[in-house]
Protein backbone atom coordinates (compact mmCIF):
# COMPACT_ATOMS: atom_id res chain seq x y z
CA UNK A 1 0.00 0.00 0.00
CA UNK A 2 2.78 2.53 0.71
CA UNK A 3 4.26 2.07 -2.06
CA UNK A 4 1.40 2.81 -3.87
CA UNK A 5 0.89 6.11 -2.72
CA UNK A 6 4.50 6.87 -3.04
CA UNK A 7 4.50 5.76 -6.77
CA UNK A 8 1.73 7.84 -7.08
CA UNK A 9 2.42 10.98 -5.17
CA UNK A 10 5.78 10.71 -7.65
CA UNK A 11 3.95 10.42 -10.77
CA UNK A 12 1.75 13.86 -9.88
CA UNK A 13 4.56 15.36 -9.10
CA UNK A 14 6.23 14.39 -12.09
CA UNK A 15 3.27 15.58 -14.07
CA UNK A 16 3.01 18.53 -12.61
CA UNK A 17 6.51 19.68 -13.43
CA UNK A 18 5.63 18.60 -16.44
CA UNK A 19 2.59 20.49 -17.44
CA UNK A 20 3.98 24.05 -15.67
CA UNK A 21 5.09 26.30 -18.39
CA UNK A 22 6.97 29.72 -18.26
CA UNK A 23 6.62 32.62 -19.48
CA UNK A 24 9.87 34.38 -20.52
CA UNK A 25 10.56 38.11 -21.51
CA UNK A 26 12.23 39.70 -24.32
CA UNK A 27 13.10 42.83 -25.31
CA UNK A 28 15.25 44.37 -28.14
CA UNK A 29 16.32 48.08 -29.12
CA UNK A 30 16.69 49.16 -32.85
CA UNK A 31 18.81 51.60 -34.24
CA UNK A 32 21.49 52.06 -37.18
CA UNK A 33 24.02 51.61 -35.29
CA UNK A 34 22.90 48.24 -34.58
CA UNK A 35 22.51 46.93 -38.56
CA UNK A 36 24.76 45.32 -40.67
CA UNK A 37 25.90 47.38 -42.32
CA UNK A 38 25.92 50.11 -40.14
CA UNK A 39 23.22 53.38 -41.65
CA UNK A 40 23.37 56.56 -40.54
CA UNK A 41 19.79 56.38 -39.45
CA UNK A 42 17.68 58.31 -37.19
CA UNK A 43 15.69 55.92 -37.08
CA UNK A 44 14.42 53.74 -33.22
CA UNK A 45 12.63 50.85 -32.59
CA UNK A 46 11.84 48.44 -29.44
CA UNK A 47 10.49 45.36 -29.87
CA UNK A 48 8.47 43.84 -26.63
CA UNK A 49 7.82 40.01 -26.49
CA UNK A 50 6.93 37.44 -24.05
CA UNK A 51 7.36 33.74 -24.90
CA UNK A 52 5.51 30.74 -23.62
CA UNK A 53 7.73 27.98 -23.36
CA UNK A 54 5.13 25.07 -23.72
CA UNK A 55 3.44 26.45 -26.98
CA UNK A 56 6.35 28.16 -28.49
CA UNK A 57 4.32 31.20 -29.13
CA UNK A 58 6.11 34.36 -29.15
CA UNK A 59 3.72 37.17 -28.58
CA UNK A 60 5.10 40.57 -29.77
CA UNK A 61 4.92 44.44 -29.77
CA UNK A 62 7.18 46.16 -32.30
CA UNK A 63 7.09 49.91 -32.00
CA UNK A 64 9.40 52.13 -34.38
CA UNK A 65 9.77 55.79 -35.60
CA UNK A 66 12.10 58.28 -37.25
CA UNK A 67 12.78 56.23 -39.92
CA UNK A 68 13.95 57.23 -43.81
CA UNK A 69 10.54 56.65 -45.07
CA UNK A 70 7.47 54.34 -44.66
CA UNK A 71 8.67 50.52 -43.29
CA UNK A 72 8.77 48.09 -45.94
CA UNK A 73 9.24 44.95 -44.18
CA UNK A 74 9.80 44.03 -40.39
CA UNK A 75 11.23 40.49 -39.95
CA UNK A 76 13.05 38.62 -37.24
CA UNK A 77 16.41 36.86 -38.37
CA UNK A 78 18.48 34.13 -37.01
CA UNK A 79 20.32 32.39 -35.73
CA UNK A 80 22.73 34.96 -35.78
CA UNK A 81 25.34 36.66 -33.46
CA UNK A 82 25.33 41.11 -33.29
CA UNK A 83 27.79 40.90 -35.79
CA UNK A 84 26.53 38.52 -38.18
CA UNK A 85 23.19 38.61 -40.60
CA UNK A 86 20.97 35.68 -41.25
CA UNK A 87 17.83 34.56 -43.49
CA UNK A 88 14.04 35.70 -41.96
CA UNK A 89 12.91 33.66 -38.79
CA UNK A 90 9.25 35.37 -39.67
CA UNK A 91 7.65 37.75 -40.39
CA UNK A 92 6.41 41.11 -38.23
CA UNK A 93 3.34 42.23 -39.65
CA UNK A 94 2.09 42.71 -43.08
CA UNK A 95 4.16 44.16 -46.13
CA UNK A 96 4.70 47.72 -45.31
CA UNK A 97 4.14 47.48 -41.36
CA UNK A 98 3.24 50.89 -39.35
CA UNK A 99 3.72 50.87 -35.90
CA UNK A 100 3.07 49.47 -33.53
CA UNK A 101 2.63 45.99 -35.10
CA UNK A 102 1.47 43.27 -32.43
CA UNK A 103 1.16 39.74 -33.00
CA UNK A 104 2.46 36.58 -32.72
CA UNK A 105 5.24 33.68 -34.30
CA UNK A 106 5.34 30.15 -33.21
CA UNK A 107 9.03 28.88 -32.82
CA UNK A 108 10.41 25.76 -34.08
CA UNK A 109 13.21 23.58 -31.14
CA UNK A 110 16.14 25.35 -32.51
CA UNK A 111 14.54 28.83 -33.55
CA UNK A 112 13.23 28.53 -29.23
CA UNK A 113 17.14 27.91 -28.86
CA UNK A 114 18.01 30.75 -30.78
CA UNK A 115 15.78 33.22 -29.14
CA UNK A 116 17.45 31.60 -25.56
CA UNK A 117 21.23 32.34 -27.04
CA UNK A 118 20.19 35.75 -27.83
CA UNK A 119 20.75 34.83 -31.86
CA UNK A 120 17.63 36.38 -33.36
CA UNK A 121 17.40 39.90 -34.17
CA UNK A 122 14.62 42.24 -35.33
CA UNK A 123 15.34 44.11 -38.77
CA UNK A 124 13.08 47.31 -40.02
CA UNK A 125 13.93 47.66 -43.74
CA UNK A 126 12.36 50.75 -45.97
CA UNK A 127 12.96 51.91 -49.59
CA UNK A 128 16.06 53.94 -48.99
CA UNK A 129 17.41 50.67 -46.72
CA UNK A 130 16.21 47.46 -48.48
CA UNK A 131 18.69 45.15 -46.62
CA UNK A 132 17.48 46.70 -43.30
CA UNK A 133 17.27 50.29 -41.65
CA UNK A 134 17.89 50.01 -37.96
CA UNK A 135 18.00 46.63 -36.25
CA UNK A 136 18.13 45.28 -32.57
CA UNK A 137 19.20 41.85 -30.80
CA UNK A 138 16.67 40.26 -28.72
CA UNK A 139 17.69 39.10 -25.68
CA UNK A 140 16.00 37.81 -22.20
CA UNK A 141 14.92 40.71 -19.85
CA UNK A 142 15.92 39.63 -16.32
CA UNK A 143 13.78 40.19 -13.47
CA UNK A 144 10.71 39.50 -15.79
CA UNK A 145 10.31 35.41 -16.07
CA UNK A 146 7.76 33.94 -14.24
CA UNK A 147 6.49 30.02 -14.15
CA UNK A 148 2.94 29.33 -14.72
CA UNK A 149 0.95 26.88 -12.69
CA UNK A 150 0.75 23.03 -13.58
CA UNK A 151 -2.25 22.92 -16.19
CA UNK A 152 -5.05 20.82 -14.12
Amino acid sequence: MFRRVLLAAFVSATFASAASAATLHYAANLSGTREIPKTDSKGKGKFDASFDTKTKVLSYTLTFDGLSGPATAAHIHGPATRTQSAGVVAPLGDKSPASPVTGTVTLTDDQAKALASSKLYVNIHTAANPGGEIRGQIAGVHGKQHAEPAAK
